[in-house]
């Protein structure tokens, strides 16, 4: 499991390089909450989110995803991923498989923001972790089919305006990754 969630990590990072732009925190500002929820509207600057997420999270019993390491979860990226998580990341099937079904109506329009970008891999990376948490094979399977779907919308994010029109990308070469029961 480590390691599907660690390849899924960088895979993360690498598709959040393009065109992403870096929170900075200049003198004077403050660096509480306030000012941390203010700027959720700019993802983060791609090593940053990558040293975050390889950093490994964490799944508590109340179903919210936080970074295991506490010094990282501190800084104000840590923070805010925090509250991308806890606020902007479903924490349900239902909530997971409604977000699915948005990222499916917006298929054919333009490429998703950085923002909604950056929510569809999140809310992809939840569902990993909870696949893993999950006592039923039945939601282990919904959970699952959720993930894959979510990694095809990533796909056809990706492929928009490169890639033939009408013609999906394939998750083929990825099957091995995405088995849950392997």
């Amino acid at each position: 499991m480590a390691g599907k969630i660690k390849l899924l990590a960088w895979l993360i990072a690498i598709c959040l390089l393009p065109g992403l732009t870096t929170t900075q925190h200049h003198e004077g500002q403050r660096m509480d909450n306030t000012s941390v929820a203010g700027d959720l509207q700019e993802p983060e600057a791609p090593e940053v989110m990558f040293e975050l997420l390889w950093a490994r999270l964490e799944l508590d019993v109340m179903g919210q995803l936080h970074i295991q390491d506490e010094e990282l979860a501190s800084t104000r990226p840590g923070r805010r991923l925090g509250l991308l998580l806890q606020h902007h990341v479903p924490s349900d099937l239902e909530g997971a498989e409604q977000r699915l079904q948005q990222f499916q109506d917006r298929r054919k329009g333009p490429p998703l923001s950085p923002w909604d970008f950056q929510h569809l891999l999140l809310t992809g990376l939840s569902c990993v972790y909870r696949l893993h948490k999950a006592l039923e094979a039945e939601e282990r399977g919904r959970w699952a089919q959720v993930f894959a779907l979510l990694a095809q919308e990533t796909l056809w994010d990706l492929c928009k305006g490169f890639c033939p029109e009408g013609k999906p990308p394939s998750l083929e070469p990825w099957s091995s990754i995405l088995d849950p029961f392997p």
